[in-house]
């Protein structure tokens, strides 16, 4: 920037500053634009103070005009004997008649018929506005809903189909499914599961042109070829133009076909326009008596086409907007689902899910709102433009699996709405978990049995893995005072390295491993991690008792308050379960048996506090779980304690000894990890030593 420009800027700004200090208002023009201002402020709160109900409305010449348009478009005719033609509009809102002259009739307001001429009454203001209110509403909905604007009336009622396991009533007005129920099924506090009903849940199809926006929701169809099976559910638009919904819904089946039919549509949705839009609202009800977890386990879920299955946040709230073509989109509940299956593909969807608030009215029966809006391929001239199927049933393993290959061109995946862990611990319970469980449950009939013998079953599993770390921790245990003469001879951090040189020296000769039971105990841990995600969602457990416990999906609570207590009743809730109580003594016991049977250094004795913490962290944590599944791991710690102490007895520490020193004698060629640990801890050493030597010369110098 060169020296003219930089002065050119400079007398610019100048002449703005003088111009705006030569032009700033006096004193006595901000006194008088402040008395305005609060002039204003008074004359709109005295504005507002004064009833809106006492402020006549009206209702203006072109409102008038197009409601006399809406009675001769979207009325019936009536012909008189004198030859006069009346028009007849009777929606929900107003009954109107129109003879070319003048309209007459009734406008429901507040659900009474007041007479039409009220509009022009000032007799009572209150109901004049609303009535005109109303008569706009009804002007406004006719106008806008076009050729569709004669299915706005109708009678209100529904279809219903049902079977031996599902009831399904369709509601005429929408011609949605407003209610599904479950007839195998019961809640906590009443029979039969309702998954959502007319006042929980709203479904319906948008027709977007460049012009207008057709909700389905808002109109009433009207029931035709009704069997026991089927309904077809239509819009009569004139002309021969309809559009409808047929649903089927066969027996014993918890999937209902949907089928999108048409005729004539191109005269009214433009070729044009490519896709049919769908919305679904639902407030999730609660079935369970413990909530909490429940709660925790639901979720919108929904599949890719012809890829993997995701789902939303489920411990809080959640939303996404997905570009992908979607094949399903489920309001999944911990064992009932509501799910959406596209034949082809959705185009893309918004998502999101909500956590009823816990000052909210509906915070005992309610779970979470949730939203879905979608959209399909969509040609007005096609006679079917489009398939769906609707899933509305338990979250049953070998029952979502057997819908995956019958409904529409992929693999459903249905059975990926049960949550069973990271992909191992998935594989684990679809191939071995889910099948033994099954066999047992149709054996023995009884669910505390089953989850009995199928722990005695992995045990015997396992046995291998467990017995090499029991033994692995009877040879450290007999090698515990030669470990503390090692522990006496080096002592202090200086000799820290060779000590632990000698004690592997040590261990090679006698061919034991300190980590010789950690790797048995690690490959053990994806069936309990497995098992931990099994029983939680198995839907199996619902309603299933055993001993003291009514349901073994659900806590078993043998004492209960009412009263909030901070942090306690969040985390632990406000009851004690037996079987999380019997888990939790059990798992003390063992940590006590499992700190006995090992080498207790120093450092080892100062850590037994953390080693019994844990068990009470437990008892936190399981307290709000299934008892079926404190149930497993009471019985799983039982089981442990029982082979430690066979293992001690069948075992004799005599004949061990006896084989460690013969395998001192000969000892074994050095690994190939074990050769590189020894050459890193004398590289270390070393160093060590060096650092130490020059440490004191330094502080000789000194």
């Amino acid at each position: 920037m060169d020296k003219n420009t930089i002065i050119g800027l400079l007398l610019m700004f100048l002449v703005i500053m003088g111009f705006t200090w030569l032009n700033q208002p006096s004193e006595a023009e901000i006194a008088q634009a402040k008395a305005q201002q609060e002039q204003a402020a008074q004359k709109a709160k005295t504005d507002n103070t004064t009833p809106i109900d006492m402020v006549a409305d009206s209702i203006s010449d072109e409102e008038m005009t197009r409601l006399k348009s809406s009675i001769q478009l979207y009325g019936r005719s009536v012909v008189a004997e004198n030859g006069v033609t009346t028009h007849v509009l009777e929606s929900n809102d107003a009954h109107l008649s129109f003879d070319g002259n003048e309209i007459s009739g009734t406008i429901n307001v507040d659900g009474n018929d007041v007479d039409f001429k009220t509009i022009f009454s000032d007799a009572d203001i209150k109901l004049r506005n609303r009535a005109i209110k109303a008569l706009q509403n009804a002007v406004y909905a006719y106008t806008r809903s076009g050729e569709f604007a004669k299915c706005l009336t109708g009678d209100d009622k529904v279809v219903t189909l049902q079977n031996d396991v599902l009831k399904i009533d369709i509601a005429t007005k929408g011609g949605a499914i407003c209610n599904a129920s479950l007839l195998k099924y019961d809640t906590y506090k009443s029979p039969n599961v309702t998954l959502f009903d007319k006042n929980t849940n709203s479904f319906g199809f948008v027709f977007n042109t460049n012009a207008q926006r057709y909700d389905t929701g808002d109109f009433y169809f009207t029931p035709i070829a009704q069997n026991d099976s089927t309904v077809t559910m239509q819009l009569d638009l004139g002309n021969n133009v309809k559009w409808g919904i047929r649903y089927t819904l066969a027996q014993g089946s918890y999937m209902v076909k949907m089928e999108v039919f048409q005729q004539n549509m191109e005269r009214v949705i433009p070729q044009n326009i490519p896709n049919l839009d769908i919305y679904w609202t639902q407030r999730m009800a609660r079935q369970e008596k413990g909530k909490m977890f429940e709660e925790r386990n639901s979720a919108i879920y929904y599949k890719y086409s012809d890829g993997d299955v995701e789902n939303l946040n489920e411990a809080g709230n959640d939303r996404d907007e997905i570009t992908n073509n979607l094949k399903w989109i489920s309001f999944k509940n911990q064992f009932f689902s509501s799910v959406f299956i596209a034949d082809t593909h959705m185009v893309g969807a918004k998502i999101e899910s909500e956590v009823i608030d816990k000052d909210s009215a509906f915070y005992s029966d309610y779970l979470k709102d949730m939203n879905m809006e979608a959209s399909v391929e969509y040609n007005s001239a096609n006679p079917n433009p489009a398939n769906f199927h609707i899933y509305l049933g338990p979250n049953k393993f070998q029952l979502l699996k057997s819908y995956n290959e019958n409904y529409g061109e992929e693999n459903l995946q249905l059975h990926r709405l049960i949550s069973l862990g990271w992909w191992l611990f998935r594989i684990i319970n679809t191939y071995i978990v889910i099948p033994v469980f099954d066999w047992l449950q149709g054996i023995l009939g009884n669910m505390g049995l089953t989850i009995l013998i199928l722990t005695l079953l992995l045990k015997i599993v396992l046995f291998p893995l467990s017995n090499k770390s029991y033994v692995s921790q009877a040879k450290m245990r007999l090698l515990a005072p030669d470990v503390k003469k090692i522990d006496e001879k080096y002592p202090g951090q200086e000799n820290a390295m060779k000590s632990q040189q000698k004690k592997m020296e040590l261990y090679s000769m006698a061919g034991a491993s300190p980590f010789g039971g950690c790797l048995p105990m690690l490959l053990q841990m994806p069936f309990l991690i497995a098992m931990f995600t099994f029983f939680p969602s198995s839907i199996e457990l619902r309603g299933e008792s055993f001993l003291w416990a009514n349901d073994l999906s659900a806590p078993d609570a043998i004492f209960s308050w009412t009263t909030h207590i901070p942090l306690i009743s969040t985390y632990f809730g406000n009851h004690v379960s037996l079987f999380c109580l019997l888990m939790t003594v059990t798992n003390i016991l063992y940590t006590r048996i499992t700190m006995q049977s090992q080498n207790q250094n120093a450092q080892m004795k100062g850590m037994q506090w953390m080693m019994y913490l844990m068990p009470i962290m437990f008892l936190v944590f399981f307290n709000n779980y299934a008892s079926g599944l404190s149930y497993y791991y009471f019985l799983s710690l039982l089981l442990t304690i029982i082979q430690s102490y066979a293992t001690r007895f069948f075992v004799s520490e005599e004949k061990m000894r006896a084989r460690m020193a013969e395998a001192a004698k000969n000892p074994k060629k050095k690994s190939g990890f074990m050769a590189r640990l020894e050459e890193a801890q004398r590289q270390q050493q070393a160093m060590m030593a060096q650092q130490q030597k020059r440490n004191n010369n330094s502080k000789g110098r000194n």
